[in-house]
């Protein structure tokens, strides 16, 4: 690396020190302060601090090499997560969750379920999910950012006790950023998580922009358009994937048939299914759920929603195509010899690309970037996961009354705990792309069910809510346990076999196990208070299944009206995912020089804001503050 480039990351890191332990004193002054802010923070910074969080390196290394490999419709990919539930919390869920004016997702929970030993239950269960989800994240975070910075760092940091290796390269460089950022997410709570995460993000935007205005000028339409085929520019698909590379190529369309995604349409078709009814679940108790709780007012919750979208999909998808144009021209040659092309190789495109091909000065803020991407999302899961142990555990079940200074030493504690518990898993974990899979099919498999019906049925109870949160994690669990010894079990074995199905699939086996559980659970106990139904109902206003007690509110309260808005806001969030599909497609045709096809995304941004103007922000801007 040139001194230059040392130069920049050093400043960079410096600087986000400073801000994050600068702004920490405000945080002092209780929970509240700690975890949300005081709920004094502006509706654009956390928007900002929300994309930013979303900006991960481990994700974007990832999308580096899966549009490398199949080319513009694999931004469908990101559905696996789903991305697209951004749009439904948009629409309408930031509304219904910020109304009820608490600190954490279980907190919440309450509300809905009622304080009795059902309403406890499932309290605790969505406080373990949070801590286990957290725990999950910060172990993928480590795969991801050792892997990332052994290939860009020319020192080797690996640590021997005699012929023992006590801790790859991989693991220290990993340690190494895990430590700095913990020190001022720890210090300062949300306040300094968001205040580094603006900065972050702003670093951010200036590496994808010096990138892909590198790539677009130090590489003609001739080189790119010799490299991909139209098959690889082609949004659309059909059941099957079609052949994506020139025969010169053939590496890559083998590497294709291998990866488990050639059946196209039936994985776009469990994406589909799963990501509605994980969209209509709700944000998982994290950290976009937190800044939702942290807005000022409902209005600015829905603000934030819709501002995340705006803000994250360009600058990111402008970072990931000018490193994949470089790639592609660059790279291709060399890799199209390896007759025994892996998945794994394409993890490692990011960092090959910024090692060897990216000019002084740009690789320094591009490194800068990407830290920055990383410390954001690590800081981001620090700051969520520890609030359910310490506000929904430690101080509802054993110190209700303790002072503002013994909790905030409590979190910074319990923030301590959850890094170290993700760290350990971090070195059991085989991949990036496992702990992907395991984190959005398994894990949230396991959430979507009861989290689905909370809020569209108001007999589902605490009970229902326990037992279906609790199924669908241990399912998930054990989907982890098979997955990561999948070369242990004998070949043609009912283990062997569950342990070689591609994860989204078993998503339906999840979620009809949670579904099951949800059920029995519902009616093998009684009805959630009917108080405490009327009291969620009549705040939160969601549609579905609530006509008793629509029926006793309508009694007490003849003006009161029933949410009737279920197809409003279904059209919203199909016209939604059409307009971020759009800001993702129309950097790529940009940067691969297909000029009629990102001007038709820009036309279609343009249609989908101008309807989204009209049938989402109007009705926001009438929302009482």
């Amino acid at each position: 690396m040139d001194v230059i480039d040392v130069v920049i990351i050093v400043a960079y890191i410096i600087l986000t020190l400073f801000v994050g332990i600068w702004v920490s004193k405000k945080a002092s002054q209780g929970l509240k302060s700690y975890f949300l802010g005081g709920n004094n923070i502006k509706w654009y910074y956390l928007g900002l601090s929300n994309g930013s969080g979303m900006f991960d390196v481990s994700g974007t290394a990832w999308m580096v090499g899966i549009l490398f490999l199949y080319g513009v419709k694999s931004f469908m990919f990101m559905w696996l997560w789903p991305i697209w539930n951004q749009i439904f919390v948009m629409m309408f869920l930031a509304v219904w969750i910020r109304r009820s004016n608490i600190m954490t997702g279980s907190e919440w929970i309450l509300t809905r379920f009622g304080d009795d030993r059902a309403g406890r239950a499932s309290h605790s269960i969505v406080a373990v999910f949070a801590i286990v989800a957290a725990v999950g994240f910060i172990a993928y975070f480590f795969e991801g950012v050792g892997k990332f910075l052994t290939i860009i760092l020319p020192w080797d940091m690996a640590l021997h006790i005699g012929e023992m290796v006590l801790l790859t390269s991989e693991q220290s460089y990993a340690m190494i950023i895990i430590f700095l950022t913990t020190i001022y997410t720890v210090k300062g709570g949300m306040f300094s998580v968001v205040a580094t995460e603006v900065l972050q993000y702003i670093i951010m935007v200036i590496a994808g922009v010096l990138v892909a205005g590198y790539a677009f000028f130090a590489f003609s339409d001739v080189e790119i358009n010799s490299v991909i085929s139209a098959e690889w520019k082609n949004v659309f698909f059909g059941w099957e994937l079609g052949t994506h590379w020139d025969q010169e190529f053939q590496a890559f369309n083998d590497l294709i048939d291998s990866e488990g995604y050639k059946m196209f349409g039936a994985l776009i078709g469990m994406t589909l299914f799963k990501g509605f009814f994980a969209s209509i679940a709700g944000p998982t108790p994290s950290y976009d759920l937190q800044r939702i709780l942290s807005t000022r007012t409902v209005k600015d919750a829905a603000y934030m929603s819709g501002f995340t979208n705006l803000v994250l999909f360009i600058p990111r998808y402008l970072l990931i195509t000018g490193i994949v144009v470089i790639a592609l021209v660059v790279l291709t040659p060399e890799m199209i010899v390896n007759p025994g092309l892996t998945g794994a190789e394409l993890e490692v495109l990011l960092p090959k690309v910024i090692n060897f091909h990216v000019p002084v000065g740009i690789k320094g803020l591009l490194l800068a970037g990407l830290l920055a991407a990383f410390m954001s999302t690590f800081s981001a899961f620090v700051n969520a996961g520890p609030a359910y142990l310490v506000n929904d555990i430690y101080k509802k079940y054993f110190r209700p009354e303790a002072s503002h200074k013994h909790y905030i030493k409590v979190s910074h504690i319990a923030s301590f705990l959850v890094v170290i518990l993700g760290v350990i898993m971090g070195f059991f974990a085989d991949s990036i792309n496992s702990l992907t899979l395991w984190i959005t099919s398994a894990l949230f498999g396991g959430y979507v069910a009861a989290n689905f019906l909370k809020w569209i049925w108001w007999r589902f109870n605490g009970w229902g809510y326990f037992w279906g949160m609790l199924s669908g994690l241990v399912i998930a669990s054990l989907q982890f346990v098979l997955d990561n010894n999948k070369g242990n079990f004998t070949e043609g074995s009912m283990l062997y076999d569950l342990s070689h199905v591609h994860a989204i699939y078993l998503f339906p086996i999840i979620f009809g196990v949670s579904m099951l559980g949800s059920f029995l659970g519902t009616y093998f106990s009684p009805a959630t208070d009917k108080e405490v139904l009327k009291s969620f109902y009549k705040n939160v206003k969601p549609w579905g299944w609530w006509n008793p007690i629509y029926k006793e509110l309508k009694a007490e309260d003849p003006t009161f009206e029933k949410n009737n808005e279920f197809w409003l806001d279904m059209m919203n969030c199909a016209i939604g995912i059409v307009w971020q599909s759009s800001m993702i497609v129309l950097p790529i045709y940009f940067m691969i020089r297909d000029y009629p096809k990102a001007i038709i995304a820009l036309v279609v941004f343009g249609i989908t804001s101008t309807i989204l103007k009209f049938t989402w922000l109007d009705r926001v801007r009438k929302i009482p503050n």
